[in-house]
Parts: structure tokens; C-alpha cells; sequence
């Protein structure tokens, strides 16, 4: 139970220490303009306070994540909180903050065109098509799931319960951000948090302890922790879905202070949920052979309806399971909102796309197809979501690295994550199921190889912008 309390001090420590070092290093300036204001059309771009921005960012970027993916990742044992805690301070805070902070310097710009300004036009053309995948495939997992379980506690059927999430997603998409988003999110933002607080004051006072630090493999399927941990816990500690949702915020920020508290504090809210849900997942069952007997048994869904139940009572059960529902479905709609907003970029060099018919038109070429994902068994898709998403987050911070050479800035802060996560990415699509499947040792080989080869186009970089900055100085001393 120590290492579960020293979990949380550390997730603060960061948010409060660690975010406003990143603050100073980018460098913020509230005399400047935000987007909301210079470009307002009451759809997208909307002046919003920071509380509600950073409950609607929480809501955005949650979804299943940090509870499927947490409970799961508990099948490592408590190096998972090493993970989240580490992932969410060093990797996941910074991604956020500067994919947001980007995104309002540049007038609202959607992630792929700051990786086409920063990393160049062939890396953008990848990442377009990337994102919009990610997003199909979130929002698609991200119906499946509440469908399923709205399936199994009501009479409705699964299709009946698909049908209806995805009306929603229709409308939440096409309206302006104020008009839903704005007015539910915060109250469902309340539910959030409140359902993550009752479950870890629950089992603090449960029979189970919560288990301390141990750096040994717990797995019952003796599954390395390196990459699989990394992939498998992404929201709770860095996602790169989170890179195409904090557009959506950064056109409603009034000021650029508001950015640490929105976006990295969004995070690390983000983190303390992960946290709470993989302590349940190893305590309830007594230990990870049990989790896994009980995901086996009932999917995730049916271990979050197990342990909330028991825990809470009937009364916490239903508001755990309805913030389980709430989480994905408020997820899923931005997924989609930014899916459009990503092709009304694109589509904008040819068309108008301010005429509201135009706006549903540009929805309907990712709403089909994540409509018909949907109905794909769940488990299957995150899958496939957990590389995608963390390619796009090793990206993202590669782009802000570079943002911050270009500055004269320190870069390390945004490098160091981007070269672990390279790793992760090099390493998991040769030994995944979903990937190659090689053997271990020669995909870890393979990883280490290709990451090797990106850390010398990073110094390149470096000596590059190094060489620019000296000769700036130079001709300004001349």
C-alpha cells in the first residue's frame, strides 16, 4: 500500500514541480492572442474557461484506457505503477502539453500539420493517414465497449446500443463545441473523478492490500514487460491520441497559462485514474493469476463491473458503471470531431468547408467505417489501437523536440521520452502478435538497431540547429 500512496505524491510532485519546469522551457506569453479569439466561428473555435477545458480535455483523452489498459497492465504487477507514474510525469505530461501549446501557437493547427511543419512534409503524409486510422479504430473501441456493457446490465441488444451511441457521436461531431461538449462534459468530468476516488478509498479499506514495489515479472503468461507493458498502459501514462484531441482544447483556450492546468494537469488526472484502477485490478483477485482467470472469464468489462460492485454496493456500483459507459462514449465523439476536423484541413485547399452541409459530408467518410468497426469484438481493436497510438506519441514528441531546437531551447526535455518510446514502437511491431511475431530477443535486437538509427538523425539535429544558433549569434555580434 506504500508504493500505491508514494504513486499518487509523485503523480502531484509532477504536476505542481515537474509542469511548470516544461512551462518555463516553452516559454508562454499571455499578452498574445489566442486562436479562440482570432479566428471564433462558434463551432470549433469558442473562448472557454480552464476548468472546462481541462475537464472536457480529461474526458477527451480518457475513454477505456486508463481503465481497460490499467487493469490489464496490472497482469505485470506493481512495476505497472513504475510505468504510469514515470510514463505520466516524463512522457505523457510533456506530449500533451506541447501537442496542445503547438496546436494554439499555430492558430488551432490539427496534429499532422505540426509534424509536417517540424518534421517535414513525407513524415506528415504518413501521419495524416496514421491519425485518421487511430481515430477510426478509438472511436470504433470506444462504441464497442459501452455497447457491450450497456448490452449486458440493460435489455437493450448490442446493435439497439450501438445504433443509439453512435446517433450521439453524429450530432456531438457536427455541433458547435459549446452547445454539447461545453455544457455536459464538466458534470460528467464530476462523475469521472468521483468514481475513481470511491474505488481507491474502497480498497484502501479492503480485505486485499494493495501490493508494494516489486521489479519481478508477475505475469501469469510470462509476458516481457518490455515493450508489452508500455503498450499495453498507454493511456494512464502517454498516448498519441491525446495529440489529436488537444486541437480541439487549444482552440478554446483564452490565454496561454491556462495550457499547464488544461493539458499537462489533464494528464496527470488521467494518471491518478490508471493508478487506482491497476491497484484494483492486482488486489481484488488477490494477486495477477486471478485478474487473469477473471479477464478470461468476463473480458474487461465484466472485471470493472465485478470490482465495482462489490466494492461500492449497488448505489457505487451503478455510478462506476455509468462512468464506464460515460468515459468511452465522451471519447469516441471527440475521436470523431477531430477525424473531421483533420479532413476539413485537408479538404480546405480545394473547398469552402465553412457551409454547415459540407461540415456532415466531410463526417460521413470516417463514420462509416468506424460505425462497421464497432462491431468487431473489442479486445481485437485495441489491439491493434495500442501501436498505432504510440507511434503517433513518439512523433509528436519528435516534433516537439525539433520545435525546441529550432528555439534554441531545451530539447532534452521533449528527446529523451521520444527515443524511449522509439524503442517501444521498434521493438513491439517485430515481436506483437499483431505484428511480426518474431522471436524476443532478435525483435528486441532489431528495436534496439532501428532506435539506434534514429538517435543519429537526433544528434544530426542537434549539431545542425546548434550550428545555426552560432552563426545567428555571430552575425548579430558582427
Amino acid at each position: 500500500m506504500v508504493t500505491f500512496f508514494a504513486s499518487i505524491v509523485l503523480l502531484i510532485a509532477g504536476y505542481v514541480f515537474y509542469s511548470k519546469f516544461v512551462e518555463r522551457v516553452f516559454v508562454i506569453n499571455d499578452e498574445t492572442s489566442t486562436p479562440a479569439y482570432t479566428k471564433r466561428d462558434n463551432l470549433d473555435y469558442v473562448p472557454m474557461s480552464w476548468w472546462k477545458g481541462n475537464l472536457i480535455q480529461l474526458l477527451n483523452i480518457a475513454g477505456l484506457g486508463p481503465i481497460y489498459g490499467a487493469v490489464a497492465g496490472a497482469l505485470y504487477g506493481p512495476s505497472a505503477f513504475i510505468w504510469i507514474v514515470a510514463g505520466t510525469i516524463f512522457a505523457g505530461g510533456v506530449h500533451d502539453y506541447f501537442s496542445g501549446m503547438l496546436s494554439m501557437r499555430h492558430g488551432g493547427a490539427q496534429y499532422p500539420t505540426l509534424v509536417g511543419k517540424y518534421l517535414g512534409k513525407t513524415v506528415k503524409s504518413m501521419i495524416n493517414g496514421l491519425s485518421l486510422v487511430l481515430m477510426m479504430l478509438v472511436a470504433a473501441a470506444f462504441t464497442a465497449g459501452p455497447a457491450q456493457l450497456i448490452a449486458q446490465i440493460t435489455p437493450l441488444s448490442f446493435t439497439v446500443a450501438l445504433i443509439l451511441i453512435f446517433s450521439y457521436f453524429l450530432l456531438a461531431t457536427i455541433l458547435p463545441i459549446n452547445r454539447v461538449i461545453g455544457k455536459i462534459y464538466p458534470v460528467l468530468g464530476g462523475i469521472l473523478l468521483f468514481m475513481a476516488v470511491a474505488i481507491g478509498v474502497a480498497l484502501i479499506f479492503s480485505e486485499n492490500p494493495i501490493p508494494n514495489l516489486t521489479l519481478q515479472n508477475l505475469h501469469p503468461g510470462e509476458l516481457p514487460i518490455w515493450p508489452l507493458l508500455m503498450v499495453t498502459i498507454s493511456c494512464g501514462a502517454i498516448s498519441g491520441f491525446h495529440s489529436t484531441q488537444s486541437p480541439i482544447i487549444a482552440r478554446t483556450m483564452k490565454k496561454e497559462s491556462d495550457g499547464r492546468r488544461i493539458f499537462y494537469g489533464a494528464m496527470v488526472t488521467e494518471g491518478v485514474i490508471a493508478l487506482i484502477w491497476a491497484a484494483a485490478g492486482m488486489t481484488f483477485f488477490n494477486g495477477t493469476a486471478g485478474l487473469q482467470e477473471a479477464l478470461a472469464a468476463g473480458g474487461p468489462s465484466g472485471v470493472v463491473n465485478e470490482i465495482s460492485t462489490t466494492l461500492l454496493g449497488t448505489l457505487g456500483g451503478i455510478l462506476a458503471i455509468l462512468g464506464v459507459i460515460i468515459l468511452p462514449i465522451t471519447t469516441g465523439d471527440t475521436a470523431l470531431r477531430s477525424s473531421r476536423m483533420i479532413l476539413t484541413e485537408l479538404m480546405s485547399k480545394f473547398f469552402n468547408m465553412e457551409n454547415k452541409t459540407k461540415i456532415i459530408l466531410i463526417t460521413i467518410p470516417v463514420a462509416i467505417p468506424t460505425f462497421f468497426l464497432a462491431t468487431i469484438d473489442y479486445t481485437f481493436l485495441w489491439r491493434y489501437v495500442g501501436w498505432t497510438n504510440q507511434v503517433v506519441a513518439s512523433v509528436m514528441l519528435w516534433t516537439g523536440a525539433i520545435y525546441l531546437l529550432r528555439h534554441n531551447r531545451f530539447h532534452w526535455i521533449c528527446g529523451i521520452p521520444a527515443m524511449f518510446m522509439t524503442g517501444v514502437v521498434c521493438t513491439y511491431i517485430f515481436y506483437a502478435p499483431e505484428g511480426l511475431g518474431l522471436d524476443y530477443h532478435l525483435s528486441v535486437g532489431i528495436g534496439l538497431a532501428l532506435s539506434f538509427i534514429v538517435l543519429i538523425w537526433y544528434i544530426t539535429q542537434i549539431i545542425k540547429y546548434r550550428s545555426l544558433h552560432q552563426n545567428e549569434k555571430a552575425l548579430k555580434l558582427a
